[in-house]
C-alpha cells in the first residue's frame, strides 16, 4: 500500500508527518532544529529519500539541511566533523555560502531609493526532477541559486537579477524567490515567482529570464498599466500534465495563463475575497483549483471568521465553498503561501497548514477535511511525498 509523508516547516522546528494510503491514522515526527524557523522542507522526487530544510534564525544565520533516510536523521552538507561536533550546533559549513554572483548592485526599497542587495534566508527549495544533487533554491532578497552537489555549494543564476532587478521592490514580507516551478516537460524551463518583483520564465535553464506580467493589474501599486515588473505575485502552480498553463494567487486576483505566462487572465469569478496566499492544482483534474481567501491586505484572516477552502472544477471563475470539517466561527488564521500541497493517490489528498499551527488533510479531492495535527508552531510550509 501506497503511504504518505507530509513535510511542514514552522516557526519553530520541523515537523514530518506520515500515515498509510487511507490517510486516517498519523504518526508526528519532530520537532526537527526546534527552536528555528524552518521555512520550507521539501523531497526529492527523483529520491524520496532525499530531504531538504531550510533553516534559519535571525541569530545564527541561514543553514540548508539534508537527509538521506526520509527525515530519520540530518546532515549540513558541506560541514567538516569539527563543525558538526562544535558545542554550539550550529555549523557553519559551505552550505550556508549564498553569495551574489558579480557586483550584487541595488534594487529599489520601500521609499522607492536604491538599497544595496543583501542575502538574508533561503524561502524555497525546489529538487531537480531527475537528479537528487541538483537542486534550485529561491531566496531573500530576491534570487535563485543552484546545487549540484547535494548543497554542499550553491551558486547564483544571475540572469534574473538581470531581468529589471533594480525595479524590484519588497513587499510586506520582504523581497523573495518564493515559488520555483520546473517544467517536466521541457528540462530548460523554470517560473519562478517574486514579492514584489513578479513572475519570470526562463527556456535555457536559467542562463536569461524574461518577465512574464501581461494581463496583470495592480493599480495601486503600480501606476503603469504596462509596468513588466512589480507585481506582488503570492503563488503559481502547474499541473504536471500541461505545465503551459499556470494559476496564480497575486495579491488581489486569481489568475490563468493557457501559454506559459504570455498572458493572464483572471478568473476570480465568484469567491467572496480574491486576496490569498497559496493555489495548488488537483492531482488528476488539471481543471480543479483550490485557493484560501482571507479578508485583505490588511487583514490577514478569513472572511467572517470561517475557514473556507474554495474549489473550482473549471480552471477558475466557478467556485464553491468546501467547509465540512473546518471552523466555521471565530477563526481567525492565515494559511501562507508555501503551505498547500497536493498528493498523487486515488482519491486525490489535499493539505494545508495555518498561522494557528493546524495542519489539514482532506483524503477526498477537498469534500470533507480533518485536523492531522492541532497545536503546532505557526506553519510556514506543508509537501507532500506519496510513497
Amino acid at each position: 500500500m501506497s503511504k504518505i509523508r507530509v513535510l511542514v516547516g514552522t516557526k519553530k522546528g520541523a515537523f514530518i508527518l506520515t500515515a498509510d494510503g487511507q490517510r486516517k491514522t498519523w504518526k508526528v515526527s519532530g520537532p526537527h532544529f526546534a527552536g528555528w524557523e524552518i521555512y520550507h522542507v521539501k523531497g526529492s522526487l527523483a529520491d524520496p529519500n532525499r530531504i531538504y530544510a531550510s533553516q534559519t534564525s535571525g541569530w545564527f544565520g541561514q543553514i540548508i539541511q539534508r537527509s538521506d533516510d526520509g527525515g530519520r536523521t540530518w546532515n549540513t552538507p558541506g560541514s567538516s566533523p569539527e563543525e558538526l561536533k562544535s558545542p554550539e550546533g550550529f555549523p557553519k559549513g559551505e552550505s550556508n555560502k549564498f553569495v551574489y554572483d558579480g557586483k550584487a548592485g541595488t534594487h529599489k526599497w520601500y521609499d522607492g531609493t536604491q538599497h544595496p542587495w543583501e542575502f538574508k534566508r533561503v524561502w524555497h527549495i525546489e529538487p531537480s526532477l531527475t537528479n537528487p544533487d541538483t537542486a534550485y533554491a529561491g531566496v531573500e532578497d530576491a534570487a535563485i541559486f543552484k546545487t549540484t552537489d547535494g548543497g554542499k555549494t550553491w551558486q547564483e543564476l544571475p540572469g534574473l537579477r538581470g531581468a529589471k532587478g533594480h525595479l524590484w521592490q519588497p513587499g510586506a514580507g520582504g523581497m523573495a524567490v518564493h515559488t520555483i516551478l520546473l517544467d517536466p516537460k521541457n528540462a530548460k524551463r523554470i517560473y519562478v515567482a517574486i514579492s514584489a518583483g513578479g513572475c519570470f520564465r526562463t527556456d535555457d535553464g536559467g542562463k536569461t529570464w524574461k518577465p512574464i506580467t501581461r494581463g496583470l493589474k495592480s493599480q495601486f501599486e503600480l501606476p503603469d498599466p504596462d509596468a513588466e515588473v512589480g507585481h506582488c505575485v503570492h503563488r503559481i502552480a502547474l499541473h504536471p500534465s500541461r505545465p503551459d498553463v499556470l494559476f496564480m494567487q497575486k495579491h488581489w486576483d486569481v489568475l490563468r495563463t493557457d501559454n506559459a505566462g504570455e498572458r493572464w487572465t483572471e478568473v476570480s469569478g465568484n469567491l467572496p475575497t480574491d486576496f490569498g496566499f497559496p493555489i495548488d492544482v488537483h492531482a488528476h483534474e488539471p481543471e480543479t483549483i483550490f485557493v484560501v481567501p482571507i479578508k485583505s491586505d490588511s487583514e490577514h484572516y478569513p472572511p467572517d471568521g470561517k475557514l473556507r477552502v474554495y474549489r473550482s472544477k473549471t480552471g477558475g471563475n466557478e467556485w464553491e465553498p468546501l467547509t465540512k470539517g473546518l471552523p466555521q466561527k471565530d477563526c481567525y488564521v492565515n494559511v501562507l503561501r508555501d503551505a498547500m500541497a497536493v498528493d498523487t493517490l486515488d482519491k486525490c489528498g489535499i493539505y494545508f497548514g495555518t498561522t494557528g499551527g493546524q495542519v489539514y488533510c482532506s483524503a477526498n479531492g477537498g469534500n470533507s477535511w480533518n485536523a492531522i495535527v492541532r497545536d503546532l508552531p505557526a506553519v510556514y510550509s506543508v509537501e507532500v511525498q506519496t510513497l
